[in-house]
């Protein structure tokens, strides 16, 4: 399949399942722009290049697609999905009822140990930020998100959000990055963990408000 070489990496982390570590490099690739929306792709071609057989690939983007990140095309393959403008506004709504709230909650609960951990992979993603590496960015801001929303003590809410974070992404890095916005939106990482540690819940709600915003101010302005 033409593009498989430079979507996917020649081996797989070794972490869980087989189907994770495939769905993991193949969400990242999609997030990060590396994978084309109306391009598609087929799961034989990529289990080469995994070297992996096609079965656990086929497994992971039919994970994927229940995601929305990626859509069944009858015989052939999958390909990327594209949110329309409503559907992101959609998107980033609920988000924006959701997050900031518990954002604040976790600010009652967090233990400083939880707040170190959180701002080391902050400054990952300033690192990533700062180094254009999209794929590493993402990486990073889904899991600053998902831990920091741990800490709110809502496991099901965490579930929720990270699927909608994860449809949000597919319209934000590139943007971010043309528009020069990419190391402000990584820097209120690391604000959000001084923020988190100084127990201050509404200041930290305030400024995810602005953070999530961001998908649409990248789209408008």
């Amino acid at each position: 399949m033409e593009g498989a070489e430079s979507i996917v990496p020649a081996t797989l982390a070794k972490r869980t399942s087989l189907r994770e570590q495939v769905a993991d490099s193949l969400r990242a690739a999609v997030i990060a722009g590396e994978m084309k929306p109306g391009q598609v792709y087929s799961a034989p071609a990529l289990a080469t290049r995994f070297g992996v057989s096609a079965t656990p690939v086929r497994e992971a983007m039919l994970d994927l697609t229940k995601q929305g990140l990626i859509a069944v095309v009858p015989n052939k393959g999958f390909q990327v999905t594209m949110l329309s403008d409503a559907e992101l506004d959609e998107i980033t709504d609920i988000r924006l009822l959701l997050e900031p709230p518990a954002a604040a909650r976790a600010a009652e609960n967090v233990q400083a140990e939880d707040v170190a951990a959180l701002a080391g992979v902050a400054t990952k993603i300033l690192d990533a930020a700062a180094a254009g590496d999209l794929a590493t960015y993402t990486e990073g801001d889904r899991q600053f998100h998902g831990r920091l929303l741990e800490m709110s003590g809502n496991n099901r809410l965490v579930d929720m959000v990270r699927e909608l974070h994860d449809r949000c992404r597919l319209a934000e890095p590139m943007g971010l990055l043309e528009r020069g916005l990419l190391r402000t939106a990584a820097g209120e990482h690391l604000t959000m963990c001084e923020l988190l540690a100084a127990g201050d819940g509404a200041a930290l709600a305030a400024l995810m408000r602005v953070h999530i915003e961001h998908v649409r101010r990248h789209r408008d302005e």
